[in-house]
C-alpha cells in the first residue's frame, strides 16, 4: 500500500487521526531506495499510522494542513538530495529540471526546503507537536558547516528551521525508537542518532568549538570538524556538543548499524515502485526511470573521497544484504505490471563493496587516521567479490529476467586489488551486465589533485582501462569506458586541467564528456578545504578557484573539442 496523501485515504484505511505525518521536498515516490518512502513504512511496520505530504505549496494551507495535525510528530525532509544541489548549478544558476518532480520541472522545491517546511509548519500549527528533522539535507547540516550558497559557516539547520529534533544518517532504527519515547511520554534525549537543543552539556560528552569561534576561526572550524568526522562510527563514536547561542547543538553517538537480518527486514517491506497517484496526476516522475527496477544490495562505503559526504551520512563500515532478501526483490520486480525484464542497477553507493568487511571494525571502528582505500588498498579489507559474481550469476537465471545492469560507479582500485575474483568479477561485468558503456570515475590524472581528493592514481587507471579492453575483446564485444572528471576541486589549476586534458587524449584517446564544476556541500573535507584553503592534514595553503567565471574556466580546459585539421583543398 501506499501511506496516505489525502483525508480519504485516511478513512478508507480506517484509521482516525495520524500518528506521524512525513513532510518531503521530493514528490512521494514509494521505493526502497527513497528515504521517506523508507521511513514511513518502517514507522508503519512499527504500528504507527503514517500520512505523506510531498512537496507541499509553501504559500497557503492548502497542502501542509491536509492531513490535519499529528498525534506524535511532523517528519520533515528536503528530499533525497539537498535542496540546494536539487536547485542550483555549481555556479549558482536555478536549474530548470528536477528529477524528483513531476513533469521534470523545478518549480516546486525551495531552496532550504527544510527549513522552510518546519516555518510552514509552526506558521500554521501553532504549539504543535515536535517537528523531527531527518535526510541527506539535515544529517549533512547537523553541525556548524559551511554553506557555499551564502559564502559562510552556519549554524546548525536544528536552529535555523526552530525543529525540535533531528534524526542524521540512515534513521530506520532511531526513528522508531523516538516514536515509542514521544508514544510513551518518555523524554528522547538518549536515543542515539539524535540531535537536540540543550541548556547543558550532558556528562562525557566531546565539546565542539563554539559556532562563533568556528565561523571566526578557520583553525577553529578545522579542528571542529576533525573531532565531528571521526565520530561518526557507532562503535566507537562520543556524543557532542556545539555552543550556537546562549544554548547547545547536542548530538548523541550514531545508531549502531542495522544487522544483516534487520537490513533485509526494511528491504522485504512492501513498496509500490512507482509514484503515488494523487502526485501521478501531476505528471511523471524522471527519477522513476532509474529507481524503480533497481536494487540496493548494501549501505556504506570504504572509499571516503574527500568530496563525498556517504561516509558522514552512511558510515564507512559496509552492511549488506542477504542473498535471499535480494532475490525476493528481483522475483517481486518480475511481477510489477510496466518491468520488461530489465533490472537497471544492482549495487550501492559503490556498486562493487558487497559481502566483505574488515573484521576489526565490528568491535573498534573504522581506524581514526587511516583510510580503507587510500592512499592504497589496505590489505586487512580482504577485498573477494566472489559473492557478488554468485549473486549476478542466481539474479540472471530468474524466470522473467532478461538483463541484469550495474548501473552504480565501481572502484577499480578494488578490482585490481582483489587477486582471486577481481579479473572474474569485471569479466561477469563485460559479459553480461555492461550495456555498451560503464562508467568509472577517476576525476582527475594529477598526483596532487588526487590526492586532496582521496582518488588512487593514473597507473591504477591506466592497469583497469588494459584489463577492461583485453576482456572486451576476449568476449567480442564493442564496449566503452566512460570517465568522470571533476574541475575546479581545491588545490586544481587551469594548468592541472590542461595536464588532465592532455593525459585524456593521449592515455585515453577521448576527452571526457561527463565533466563537472566541483560543488562544495556540507560535511565533506573538500567543503573544508575550499573555505579554509589549506590542506586539513597537513596544514599547508592549498590554492582554491573561487571566482565562476575561473571555475568554469577550468571545466572548459577539459570539455572544449580538439580542433579538426584544415582541410585539403585538391
Amino acid at each position: 500500500m501506499f501511506l496516505p496523501t489525502t483525508t480519504k485515504e485516511v478513512k478508507d484505511l480506517g484509521w482516525g487521526e495520524l500518528d506521524v505525518v512525513l513532510v518531503a521536498g521530493d514528490s512521494y515516490i514509494d521505493s526502497p531506495l527513497v528515504g521517506v518512502a523508507v521511513i514511513g513504512k518502517v514507522l508503519l511496520q512499527a504500528g504507527y499510522r503514517v500520512g505523506m505530504i510531498a512537496q507541499p505549496d509553501v504559500s497557503s494551507t492548502r497542502d501542509i494542513a491536509r492531513l490535519g495535525e499529528p498525534r506524535l510528530f511532523w517528519g520533515v525532509t528536503g528530499g533525497c538530495i539537498d535542496s540546494m544541489v536539487a536547485n542550483r548549478t555549481a555556479s549558482g544558476r536555478k536549474r530548470k529540471r528536477d528529477d524528483y518532480t513531476p513533469g521534470n520541472i523545478n518549480n516546486r522545491r525551495p531552496d532550504r526546503a527544510a527549513t522552510v517546511y518546519c516555518n510552514l509548519i509552526r506558521r500554521h500549527f501553532k504549539g504543535t507537536v515536535p517537528i523531527v528533522l531527518g535526510g541527506l539535507e539535515a544529517s549533512l547540516r547537523r553541525i556548524a558547516h559551511y554553506d557555499f550558497w551564502s559564502d559562510k559557516i552556519k549554524r546548525s539547520i536544528l536552529f535555523d528551521a526552530k525543529a525540535d529534533y533531528l534524526l542524521y544518517g540512515m534513521a530506520e532504527r532511531s526513528v522508531v525508537e523516538l516514536a515509542g519515547c514521544l508514544e510513551g511520554k518518555r523524554e528522547p534525549e538518549r536515543v542515539r542518532g539524535l540531535c537536540y537543543i540543550s541548556r547543558d552539556i550532558p556528562k562525557g560528552y566531546l565539546e565542539l568549538p563554539s559556532f562563533t569561534e568556528s565561523a571566526g576561526d578557520k583553525e577553529a572550524f578545522t579542528r571542529m570538524f576533525h573531532v565531528f568526522y571521526r565520530n561518526n562510527d557507532p562503535a566507537m563514536a562520543k556524543g557532542l556538543a556545539q555552543e550556537q547561542d546562549t544554548r547547545y547543538l547536542v548530538q548523541n553517538p550514531p545508531a549502531r548499524y542495522l544487522s544483516g537480518p534487520e537490513l533485509d527486514a526494511v528491504y522485504d517491506l512492501e513498496y509500490q515502485l512507482d509514484q503515488h497517484p494523487f502526485y501521478q496526476r501531476l505528471g511523471d516522475v524522471k527519477a522513476l526511470e532509474t529507481i524503480r527496477f533497481s536494487i540496493t544490495t548494501h549501505r556504506g562505503c570504504y572509499g571516503e573521497c574527500s568530496f563525498c559526504a556517504i561516509a558522514v551520512h552512511q558510515g564507512r563500515t559496509v552492511r549488506w544484504r542477504s542473498r535471499r532478501s535480494i532475490l525476493d526483490e528481483a522475483r517481486r520486480m518480475t511481477r510489477h505490471p510496466l518491468f520488461k525484464g530489465i533490472i537497471q542497477d544492482v549495487g550501492g553507493p559503490t556498486a562493487n563493496m558487497y559481502g566483505f568487511e574488515c573484521h576489526r571494525k565490528h568491535e573498534k571502528g573504522g581506524c581514526p587516521k587511516k583510510r580503507c582505500l587510500f592512499p592504497k588498498v589496505c590489505t586487512d579489507l580482504n577485498i573477494d567479490h566472489g559473492k557478488q559474481v554468485s549473486l549476478f550469476k542466481a539474479i540472471r537465471a530468474m524466470d522473467g529476467i532478461k538483463k541484469v545492469v550495474v548501473a552504480s560507479g565501481v572502484r577499480y582500485d578494488m578490482i585490481l586489488a582483489d587477486k582471486a575474483n577481481g579479473t572474474r568479477y569485471l569479466q561477469e561485468l563485460v559479459r553480461h551486465h555492461v550495456s555498451g558503456q560503464m562508467k568509472v570515475a577517476p576525476e582527475h590524472s594529477e598526483p596532487s589533485v588526487l590526492a586532496k581528493m582521496g582518488k588512487p592514481g593514473r597507473e591504477t587507471l591506466l592497469a583497469f582501462r588494459d584489463l577492461f579492453y583485453k576482456l572486451t575483446s576476449q568476449e567480442g564485444k564493442e564496449q566503452f569506458l566512460t570517465y568522470y572528471m571533476i574541475a575546479a576541486h581545491p588545490g586544481c589549476t587551469e594548468r592541472d586541467m590542461a595536464l588532465l586534458r592532455s593525459f585524456a587524449l593521449r592515455e585515453l584517446r577521448l576527452l571526457p564528456e561527463q565533466v563537472q564544476v566541483f560543488t562544495p556541500t556540507p560535511a565533506t573535507y573538500s567543503s573544508l578545504m575550499y573555505w579554509t584553503e589549506r590542506d586539513p592534514f597537513t596544514g599547508n595553503r592549498c590554492f582554491v578557484e573561487k571566482t565562476t567565471r575561473g571555475r568554469e574556466k577550468q571545466k572548459s580546459v577539459l570539455a572544449k573539442r580538439p580542433a579538426r585539421p584544415p582541410r585539403r583543398t585538391p
